[in-house]
């Protein structure tokens, strides 16, 4: 089946200023154009797939930005305009004032023809989630979705479109969704409230929703696939994996807990004692990776994968992709094993970091009531031993360490592990502690503060004015701003290093 696409670039020409305009419509690769950017004081950049261009040596000047505001649609809580009738997105930067100072002029294009990849498995009936990368086309995908399955099969077909990213702007939408009825989210903070009321008020068969991102738009999907309406979404992340690991949105795939065995059962499983299960069914019975534009791996057994990869097992998905002479070709493809799978532990005398027990810390020169109070504070469970022999590792202090008196060079000779703190302070008892526990869990320091900072957007967005974090660099503090931004949340850091951290409110 050929592809066809239909990108209406001149509509999106016709609203740029002539400086950007001109250098376009000569360009022979202007169909490969992904995003056109005006940002004031700079020269205009052309951006394609692979590269980027200058189009003018001319800054963008604000008479230029108002040149396309002007002739676009109005600007949503999100920052995102449109032209009617078209798919190309207008997003806005702004400055502290609230005036725009930058565009990015992304085109949109209706790609008919894209469905051959997952065809069969559309018109199963079945609830399917796309993942994949930033522009590796999962929503030009679900256009397709939309029409195959309100025209060809002629079901009720709804799409919950925020953004209008998915049947365009203006009331009329896009004829790339066929006969499927859309439904527009005023701010994206309401998505889910739409996803409910589609269900509720017009009786649909298939719901079509874009980038499912917080927990109450995941709540919502799991309700709508309750009553039986095949749904079809896309999620943020690239692999079935990145699910798992995501607390906001793993209840997709049926929900991750920690369950712990007991001795008996850990025995006779060879395995640590505390495991990982899924709750409860998946939202989604299939899981569709989109690895680029022609080509997919499928994951048709949800539940069955999910439960392999937590316990460690191999996992086969199936690798569609077209080939050069337009044939679609099949491949079983055998996936890596879950980092954060249950494995079968070897029993020695004293492991330290051992999974499935928590490490005995031993302190020296450091105020060991005071590390139980910081442990405690950031809920990071360890156990403190007096006893340097039942101790899997030693904690003490810079100057302490300088002096090597006994107890640290008996620690050494015995082959346990020596942490050296830059000091007393609570904020270097909490890195250490968080990054012990992070190396036994192997996650990184980065993810245990990016799971606190998607914890508190969650509670955030269920109506709590505001949630402060704990210390971290600066580094991952610009990490949890930009999580906090994604949601359309206010962050803001506060406090002298190294106690410096972000706190997260409501957008009022």
């Amino acid at each position: 089946m050929q592809q066809t696409i239909i990108d209406d670039l001149d509509a999106l020409l016709d609203v740029l200023p002539p400086l950007i305009s001109a250098p376009l419509r000569q360009r022979e690769d202007r169909g490969e154009l992904l995003e056109v950017v005006m940002d004031l004081g700079r020269p205009p950049q052309a951006r394609f797939v692979h590269y980027e261009v200058a189009l003018n040596q001319k800054e963008v000047a604000q008479q230029d930005i108002e040149y396309v505001t002007s002739r676009i649609g109005a600007f949503g809580d999100d920052n995102r305009a449109g032209i009617e009738r078209t798919l190309h997105r207008i997003s806005a930067i702004r400055n502290r004032q609230g005036r725009i100072v930058g565009l990015t002029c992304r085109v949109g294009r209706a790609v008919f023809g894209t469905i051959r990849l997952t065809e069969d498995l559309v018109q199963s009936g079945r609830s399917i989630l796309l993942l994949g990368r930033p522009g590796v086309g999962k929503t030009t995908m679900l256009r397709e979705v939309a029409r195959v399955l309100a025209d060809d099969l002629g079901k009720r077909v709804i799409v919950v479109d925020t953004s209008n990213e998915i049947a365009g702007d203006g009331d009329i939408p896009h004829p790339a969704i066929g006969r499927a009825r859309r439904m527009q989210v005023r701010t994206p903070l309401m998505q889910h409230a739409v996803m409910i009321e589609a269900v509720e008020n017009h009786m649909p068969e298939a719901i079509i929703i874009d980038e499912i991102g917080t927990e109450l738009e995941a709540m919502a999907a799991r309700t709508i696939a309750e009553r039986g309406v095949q749904l079809v979404g896309t999620a943020h992340g690239n692999t079935l994996e990145n699910l798992i690991l995501n607390p906001t949105l793993s209840d997709l795939i049926g929900g991750i807990q920690t369950v712990t065995l007991g001795d008996e059962e850990a025995r006779r499983r060879r395995t640590q004692k505390s495991i990982l299960e899924r709750k409860a069914p998946p939202t989604f019975d299939v899981v569709v990776e989109i690895q680029d534009f022609n080509r997919v791996a499928v994951h048709s057994d949800v539940a069955g994968v999910v439960d392999a990869m937590l316990r460690g097992r191999p996992v086969t998905t199936e690798v569609r992709w077209v080939d050069e002479d337009g044939e679609l070709q099949r491949k079983a493809e055998q996936v890596s094993a879950f980092s954060g799978a249950e494995t079968t532990t070897k029993v020695r005398d004293r492991e330290p970091g051992e999974q499935g027990k928590l490490p005995r810390i031993h302190t020296f020169g450091i105020n060991q009531a005071e590390m139980k109070q910081v442990a405690k504070e950031r809920q990071v469970e360890v156990a403190f031993t007096s006893d340097l022999n039942e101790a899997d590792l030693l904690v003490t202090s810079k100057s302490y360490y300088r002096r090597k008196p006994q107890k640290i060079k008996d620690a050494e000779l015995a082959g346990l592990p020596v942490y050296v703190l830059k000091s007393n302070a609570p904020n270097s008892m909490g890195q250490f502690l968080e990054s012990l526990v992070a190396r036994q869990r192997e996650v990184s320091p980065v993810d245990l503060a990016m799971k606190e900072a998607e914890e508190a957007v969650i509670q955030v967005l269920n109506g709590r004015e505001s949630v402060l974090l704990n210390p971290r660099s600066s580094y991952i503090r610009r990490l949890q701003h930009m999580m906090a931004e994604r949601f359309h949340l206010i962050s803001r850091s506060s406090g002298r290093e190294p106690h410096r951290r972000v706190e997260i409110f409501r957008n009022r």
